[in-house]
């Protein structure tokens, strides 16, 4: 028999993020000894890459960075969403790791998209062979999922954990002008709660504000309301809408009196843009 304790299982599961029965197995193989019992981990986790293909992948972290811009005159943020099939590995340091290295690559490369991030190099290797390696290690299927990237003179971040043993699960990107960072985070905390879909009403694409013009009349007639108060009525109802979508229409969250825009407005500042991930949404 292997000579092992219950705290060098312990310990190897906490490195690798491996179940407990592979965990043991590998300990048996390798005789005890613990770096050789992740190496044979590693090797069948990589042989299992294939079959975990099909496999959901909707747990996992955000991860963000704000750097400055190349001529020093504003700032870019970046935002990741990287996928695990389940909680235990999204808390695990290892894939945590991965994390800061998938991002730390995104904001190297430049790259827009989750496609252009896993082939872009990493200290000489392709990311994606560094995410295949990981999953190998964890046993589980690891996804990137989606880039987000962001520029403007000030770019602020918020990234909020719905439990306190997981990492952030919920990540914002805000950019303003200088003087709208005074309120940025507010902003930033309001998005992760409300989840506005555009800036502002005239992001809203033209088709979308006519569908539900069309259903706001439509539901108003069903309703017997008179036919001369109809444009009103329809006009209240489409702004509704535009508060439920988009973010400067929004009553805010710390003063719902005010709608986000007027906040800004009064700090002087302007909102230019945002990006919003929730894992697995």
């Amino acid at each position: 028999m292997a000579n092992y304790t219950a705290a060098d299982i312990k310990a190897l599961r906490e490195r690798t993020g491996a179940g407990m029965l592979d965990v043991k197995k590998a300990l048996d193989e390798a005789d005890g000894d613990a770096e050789k019992a992740i190496e044979i981990i590693r090797v069948k986790g990589l042989k299992g890459v294939s079959k975990r293909e099909g496999r959901s992948a909707s747990d996992g972290l955000v991860v963000a960075s704000i750097n400055a811009t190349p001529d020093g005159e504003g700032q870019v943020g970046v935002l990741v969403e990287i996928n695990s099939e389940t909680d235990f590995v999204a808390k695990n340091q290892v894939f945590i790791s991965l994390a800061d290295r998938v991002v730390a690559t995104a904001v190297a490369s430049g790259a827009a998209d989750a496609d252009a991030l896993l082939a872009a190099e990493s200290d000489g290797v392709a990311l994606s062979t560094v995410v295949d390696e990981t999953a190998a290690t964890l046993g589980e299927k690891i996804v990137v999922r989606r880039v987000a990237r962001l520029a403007g003179e000030h770019v602020t971040t918020y990234l909020h954990r719905t439990a306190k043993d997981l990492p952030p699960q919920v990540g914002v990107l805000v950019s303003s002008d200088a003087a709208g960072a005074a309120v940025a985070h507010d902003v930033a905390l309001h998005i992760a709660a409300y989840s506005p879909q555009y800036l502002s009403r005239d992001e809203v694409p033209a088709d979308k504000v006519a569908d539900e013009r069309r259903i706001a009349e439509e539901t108003s007639r069903n309703e017997g309301k008179p036919e001369q108060a109809l444009p009103k009525i329809v006009e209240g109802r489409l702004n509704g809408f535009f508060k439920e979508v988009a973010l400067l229409d929004q009553p805010f969250a710390k003063d719902p009196k005010k709608s986000v825009g007027q906040v800004v407005t009064e700090a002087g500042g302007t909102i230019t843009g945002f990006a919003r991930f929730r894992v697995g949404a």
